[in-house]
């Protein structure tokens, strides 16, 4: 049976650490969102207002307009550089340019229709209770679980709508962070590693083990060294794999 690789993002800051975030709760929205069932679309509500949650406590529009423009100037500095395809290079730009325009278009604060739309708030304030959302407790709510399911994705993607653009922003900043980085080979000896960045300015680790052991790594890291320990799973309490473990390391920076 094939080895199956499990690669773990690990983020050094906090703005990378929201755009991944975003990007799994985006990821869950979207596929919750175009499943048929009533369970199915409640799960799409929950990552819809996390993703209000998370991207509330970022400038995110300013974050991502300002990286997106750095990446156009580096890119297009490739122009005619004869190791770059250039109608790749064009796809690129133009999806970046596309992407800015949607984003400078965007009005008010991130999520306000959202935060000015009194139900589906309602909603959000019974999440935080455990079962808080049973028919008894929000009725109007069960009323829109029974809906036709067409009905209900129509609510679903006209509530996504003015968000995507944040989603198509990040989705394009974290795929050059993560294609920034060239991959090395190395071993945890004892299931241990530790290396020093040496001044190297890094945004996130992508740690991939080649092993089929049962073991996955937790990761710490500042901006001059990086440890990796990888932990036995399994166990009900936290043990070191004491084995020699082989891994791939990329270290990303835009």
């Amino acid at each position: 049976m094939a080895l199956t690789v499990i690669t773990y993002d690990h983020p050094l800051n906090e703005r990378i650490r929201t755009l991944l975030r975003l990007e799994d709760l985006f990821a869950k929205f979207l596929f919750f969102s175009a499943k048929p069932d009533v369970i199915d679309h409640h799960a799409a509500i929950i990552s819809l207002f996390e993703i209000l949650e998370v991207a509330g406590r970022a400038d995110l529009k300013t974050d991502l307009l300002q990286e997106l423009e750095r990446q156009k100037i580096v890119l297009e500095t490739l122009r005619h550089n004869p190791a770059i395809l250039e109608s790749a290079l064009n796809e690129v730009l133009a999806g970046i340019k596309r992407t800015s325009g949607h984003l400078y278009n965007l009005p008010g604060k991130f999520g306000q229709h959202l935060r000015e739309n009194e139900w589906l708030m309602s909603i959000k304030q019974r999440t935080n209770i455990p079962g808080g959302v049973c028919e008894f407790d929000l009725p109007s709510y069960h009323y829109w679980l029974n809906q036709e399911c067409v009905a209900r994705q129509q609510n679903l993607s006209q509530w996504i709508a003015p968000l995507l653009p944040i989603h198509d922003g990040l989705t394009i900043v974290l795929k050059m962070l993560r294609d920034s980085g060239a991959s090395s080979r190395h071993t945890a000896n004892q299931g241990s590693f530790q290396q020093m960045l040496s001044g190297k300015s890094v945004q996130m680790l992508r740690v991939a083990p080649q092993s089929d052991l049962p073991c996955y790594p937790e990761v710490s890291a500042n901006k001059y060294a990086i440890n990796i320990r990888f932990t036995h799973f399994g166990s009900e309490r936290s043990r070191v794999c004491n084995q020699a473990i082989d891994f791939d390391l990329t270290l990303c920076s835009l």
